[in-house]
């Protein structure tokens, strides 16, 4: 053990003091970097519709991805600290409310994504997790995850994510406690409330630093691997809006004078797919035209939140009445913090 804290004392903290400062360097020059290639290296002209897009393209690409591999790396090295099985045991058997709050705090720090809905929605409900709670997690995890806070802290400033997290959680923990109210246990798909709880009582598995590093190397290289071509995909489209549609326009259409701006900005996001790491550019290049602050963050919520293909997988454990309950709660909180946001700011 002493051996273990020598070597990251004089191996890993200066090494990783010197790779932060590089990326620090290397992160400052990318606007001039990008105006550079965009006006002298491809001699296209200042102020134009197309030069704004491609500048805007050239900066953001390597700006999200290198605040994804930042957030991703340091997230990952957390998330060694809550395995699925410490998880399952920490919230099982807390009281409703209390559960409904720690369910969503653990959200943000937790790995979890669509694909892995259905283990750990079965881990859940045998290890005696009340439904409530199940879906405080199952909200928060995949809306208000550590990717979203680290790209939306970079990308927009501090209170724009401060903002996001807040409304996220308090949306996550109400829906989760009305879903609970409504005992809607009966719900569940039979297969699964037959499975037996067994996740819990593998043993703990003792991890050194250099363990932990290298889990958060392999999630940089599993999560940065799995998301890359949608935030390529949602810069190229934030850097067409940026560059081609009139402010005049986005503001007519998503700005606060519209009433009807928020409820078509999540029914449009519903059947998207994508993740925090695509939607966010998209939604810096709606913000930087006009667009309400309020129903930019119910069209990211949706996206995020409400994915059509999240909800297909869910289809798998969940009984057709419980995903429409699912949908109409979450999606009525998403709406309230859309018109909300868009009345005080």
């Amino acid at each position: 053990m002493l051996q273990k804290g020598i070597k990251f004392k004089y191996l890993y903290l200066p090494l990783g003091v010197f790779s932060i400062a590089m990326w620090w360097l290397i992160y400052s020059q990318l606007s001039r970097l990008a105006s550079w290639i965009t006006y002298n290296v491809f001699n296209i002209k200042q102020g134009s519709h197309l030069g704004a897009s491609i500048q805007f393209f050239l900066y953001d690409t390597p700006k999200v991805m290198m605040l994804l591999f930042i957030v991703v790396f340091g997230v990952g090295i957390i998330r060694s600290f809550f395995t699925p099985e410490k998880t399952r045991a920490f919230l099982s058997g807390k009281s409703e409310f209390a559960g409904n709050i720690m369910a969503a705090l653990l959200g943000i720090v937790t790995p979890f994504c669509s694909c892995s809905a259905v283990p750990l929605f079965i881990g859940f409900v045998t290890a005696g997790v009340p439904l409530g709670v199940t879906f405080s997690f199952l909200i928060s995890a995949p809306m208000v995850n550590e990717i979203a806070l680290g790209l939306l802290y970079g990308l927009l400033g501090w209170k724009i994510a401060v903002i996001y997290m807040g409304t996220g959680l308090t949306i996550a923990i109400v829906a989760g406690w009305v879903i609970g109210r409504l005992q809607l246990e009966h719900h569940i798909e039979d297969w699964v409330t037959s499975v037996k709880a067994s996740a819990h009582n593998i043993p703990e598995e003792k991890l050194s630093w250099n363990d932990r590093i290298i889990y958060g190397w392999e999630a940089v290289k599993e999560i940065i691997g799995r998301v890359w071509i949608y935030v390529i995909i949602g810069i190229g489209v934030g850097a067409g809006i940026h560059g081609f549609v009139p402010q005049e326009f986005m503001a007519s259409i998503m700005g606060k004078g519209t009433w009807w701006s928020v409820p078509l900005a999540v029914t449009i996001g519903i059947p998207m797919y994508s993740n925090a790491a695509g939607i966010i550019p998209v939604v810096e290049a709606l913000l930087g035209k006009g667009a309400a602050l309020g129903t930019v963050l119910a069209f990211m919520m949706s996206v995020i939140a409400l994915s059509l293909p999240e909800i297909v997988i869910l289809r798998k454990i969940l009984k057709p009445t419980l995903i429409a309950v699912f949908v109409g709660v979450v999606g009525a909180g998403i709406l309230f913090v859309g018109y909300l946001f868009n009345i005080i700011i």
